[in-house]
């Protein structure tokens, strides 16, 4: 859904941007930008990740060892950190995600109407 104005886009609750960069990251290495782009893009313009927020959590996820970074040259010819995920990383992932879908699971039921 292209063109989504700034209030229908969702904050991310605590914890839901670094699940974020880690999912990103099984994809592949990539600079801070291409990670913000890519959350953007796979959720159809829904979350917008400000680089204010992003940088910090990948300074967070590299400092618990769950990213390591790199410089190189870009597709476009500049130097960028890239990003990797580690094996810490890739085990903490699937945490995360099975806490996401306990915490999915629970809101549903909350958010469910009450037959009558």
């Amino acid at each position: 859904m292209a063109g989504r104005s700034k209030t229908d886009r969702i904050e991310l609750l605590q914890g839901t941007l670094e699940l974020l960069i880690l999912q990103t990251l099984r994809w592949g290495p990539q600079h801070g930008h291409g990670i913000g782009q890519a959350i953007r893009a796979t959720s159809e313009d829904v979350l917008q990740v400000e680089h204010g927020s992003l940088y910090p959590a990948l300074h967070r996820l590299d400092r618990k060892g769950w990213v390591t970074s790199e410089w190189r040259v870009s597709d476009a010819n500049r130097r960028a950190k890239y990003y990797r995920l580690t094996a810490t990383g890739r085990r903490q992932l699937s945490k995360e995600q099975t806490k996401w879908k306990q915490l999915v699971r629970a809101v549903g039921r909350i958010m469910k109407p009450v037959e009558e």
